[in-house]
């Protein structure tokens, strides 16, 4: 059988086709690569570009292929870009993922895991740390176009032969400890990247929004998982879906806070460099910590993180930005460009 990767060209895209290949699964991806390099896909995986909302294609993928899941990610992903253009989030991450879950109940593809994420629980979660049965109060469209998909396929699984598991993300970062893969997307917002990046003299400063929040050092507490773990996430949620687990919403985060000085901190001391920093007010929507229960995914899942250490997630994500400074793309100006402030979200 053959898991079908949307978005597999993709930052944490890439790394889940890397995982399944070394599970010994085949693996098929599917990207447009608007955000993704065909680079980052491994050989051993078979790619088609595309959109994995053309319909054509995905007939075309379903028959050439024996596929018996879907693994989700393609998507857009950027908060501030989500307000500032609402429709095209709503477009991209629910309307797109209606024709592909359409799509996969007409070919009789049952097994389907999302790429879902915190931002549903809105910027003021009522439980610390987060479970999966806090209020639901998203307040970006990118939020509320993820918490939509997560609704459909609630319905989609009562009303067919289709379960799905659906993972919501905290904070994603690091790269794979094999050096294959990692966040090359220039001008991207996540803040261990973009500190990285000030480390190597690839940005002026980094901002930091909020001083005065009521944590140990007055800025924001995130919780910051590591790529390669939630990859695993992933293949444990295949493996539940395809031994006859439930339908199921888990979060992915380690239940460990670090603010944004701690984050910057880490990353100065490791790399050995001191970067500018700029001191800005709060900006609407952020709250002072947002940290995960992942209880549910250890127990259901039998989700056993690794790579548990903000150390080690920032020594990854340095060691991805000295390769990505050797490849030629970087140096033609070739990786695709998102334009907005960095967030911590």
């Amino acid at each position: 059988m053959t898991v079908l990767v949307t978005g597999g060209a993709g930052y944490i895209g890439s790394h889940m086709v890397w995982r399944l290949l070394e599970a010994g699964e085949d693996v098929v991806v599917v990207d447009r690569l608007s955000t993704g390099f065909r680079w980052a896909v491994p050989p051993a995986a078979r790619f088609y570009l595309g959109d994995m909302a053309d319909e054509a294609l995905l007939q075309k993928i379903f028959a050439e292929n024996d596929i018996d899941a879907i693994i989700h990610f393609a998507g857009s992903a950027v908060v501030p870009m989500s307000i500032e253009d609402p429709l095209a989030y709503y477009e991209n991450n629910t309307g797109k993922t209606r024709i592909l879950m359409s799509a996969a109940v007409k070919a009789g593809i049952r097994h389907f895991v999302f790429s879902s994420t915190a931002a549903v629980y809105g910027p003021q979660p009522a439980e610390r740390p987060v479970s999966e049965g806090a209020p639901l109060r998203p307040e970006s469209p990118y939020g509320q176009s993820k918490l939509m998909s997560e609704l459909m396929l609630r319905d989609a699984a009562a009303a067919y032969d289709f379960r799905y598991v659906a993972l919501r993300y905290f904070n994603v970062a690091g790269a794979d400890p094999k050096g294959r893969a990692g966040q090359s997307t220039e001008g991207a917002t996540h803040l261990i990247k973009v500190a990285c990046e000030a480390a190597l003299g690839r940005r002026h400063q980094v901002d930091i929004y909020g001083t005065d929040y009521p944590t140990h050092d007055g800025t924001g507490v995130r919780d910051y998982i590591h790529v390669s773990d939630l990859a695993d996430a992933h293949l444990m949620a295949l493996r539940h879906l395809r031994s006859g687990g439930r339908p199921l919403v888990a979060n992915c985060g380690y239940g460990l806070g670090y603010s944004v000085l701690d984050v910057l901190n880490m990353v100065m001391r490791v790399h050995g460099r001191a970067f500018r920093i700029h001191m800005s007010p709060r900006r609407p929507g952020d709250t002072a910590s947002v940290v995960a229960d992942a209880t549910l995914a250890h127990r259901e899942l039998g989700w056993a993180p690794k790579y548990n250490c903000l150390e080690t997630i920032v020594r990854s994500s340095l060691d991805w930005e000295l390769q990505l400074a050797q490849r030629s793309s970087f140096d033609a100006g070739g990786l695709k460009k998102v334009y907005a402030a960095p967030s911590i979200r």
